[in-house]
């Protein structure tokens, strides 16, 4: 079990595999979609990246609505841009202070999964 420090960025699991949350690879994450609720324990942008690849962007929406982190402006611009609101997106990217804007939104939702995941970035 990978266990994070506090004040540490998480861990990467074995193979590369960027923790969603304690044990929980992005791997991980992305299977539990199949399930009827997300996982428990998950942060409320990985929560809301959750509802939103299950068809249900209002409820996503509402979770980083008012979330004032770096990772909740980021969510929260990759959800104006699938809105196609995307002066309000422009907005949330530059609160966000991070670029994880890419062409197509399914490689974004990927990028928002691993970075908010691992602590890190991925380049584009």
């Amino acid at each position: 079990m990978d266990i994070t420090p506090v004040g540490e960025a998480p861990r990467v699991a074995r193979r590369g595999n960027p923790v969603v949350q304690e044990g929980m690879t992005a791997e991980a994450f992305r299977a539990s979609l199949t399930q009827d609720l997300p996982p428990a324990g998950l942060a409320a942008p990985l929560t809301a990246l959750w509802w939103d690849a299950k068809g249900d962007w209002t409820r996503a929406h509402g979770l980083v609505d008012e979330l004032e982190s770096p990772d909740g402006m980021a969510v929260h611009a990759y959800l104006h841009r699938k809105e196609g609101v995307e002066w309000n997106a422009d907005y949330w990217y530059r609160r966000a202070g991070k670029r994880f804007h890419r062409p197509e939104l399914d490689a974004e939702w990927q990028a928002l999964v691993e970075g908010l995941s691992s602590g890190v970035e991925r380049p584009g």
